[in-house]
């Protein structure tokens, strides 16, 4: 994976910057969504590695594909991408797209993964603490696992907490083990 990160950074920088310059970082954000997730459908994966494919044809097909949902600007980057054969790393530039955004913006994005549903004054007040913690704007999005039987999952960017039983049991059962 670091290698296709690597490959990725320059594009996704430039994007960013060209899209932080025009003030359009929400449009390119949605644009840029909506071409990574049709590059890394698996149908269009084959069209996208097709070598009897030209380069502008590759791009064009995606781009029709993609439709009126994203603008001309990012349909130059997507013939851009094309002709340097990097359209295959669309979904990595987006993924580092948005981490630049969300940096500049000062912001991320956590998970919440709990064995119940959590009452919105529990996802506030977490959403407060962990504001508080990473010092940014924090958005929570929470979901359900009967697996955990208990406690939360936390993720945020590279930060992983893990207050769940079943993490404290695996924790438990390492240090037994060892």
């Amino acid at each position: 994976m670091a290698e296709l990160s690597t490959l990725a950074r320059p594009y996704a920088k430039a994007a960013f910057e060209y899209a932080r310059e025009k003030n359009a970082l929400a449009q390119w954000s949605e644009q840029l969504a909506t071409a990574a997730a049709v590059a890394a459908n698996e149908g269009m994966g084959s069209v996208l590695d097709n070598p009897s494919l030209t380069d502008a044809q590759q791009a064009q097909t995606l781009n029709e594909v993609c439709g009126d949902a994203t603008g001309k600007e990012v349909k130059n980057f997507i013939a851009i991408l094309s002709s340097n054969k990097r359209l295959s790393l669309l979904p990595e530039i987006f993924a580092q797209f948005e981490l630049l955004k969300s940096n500049l913006e000062k912001s991320v994005d956590v998970e919440v993964v709990s064995a119940f549903d959590l009452s919105e004054a529990t996802t506030e007040r977490l959403a407060d603490v962990l504001g508080r913690k990473l010092e940014r704007e924090v958005k929570v999005s929470t979901s359900t696992d009967k697996d955990l039987l208990g406690g939360v999952l936390i993720r945020a960017g590279d930060l992983v907490i893990d207050g769940s039983v079943r993490g404290r049991l695996n924790k438990l059962a390492e240090a037994m083990n060892s």
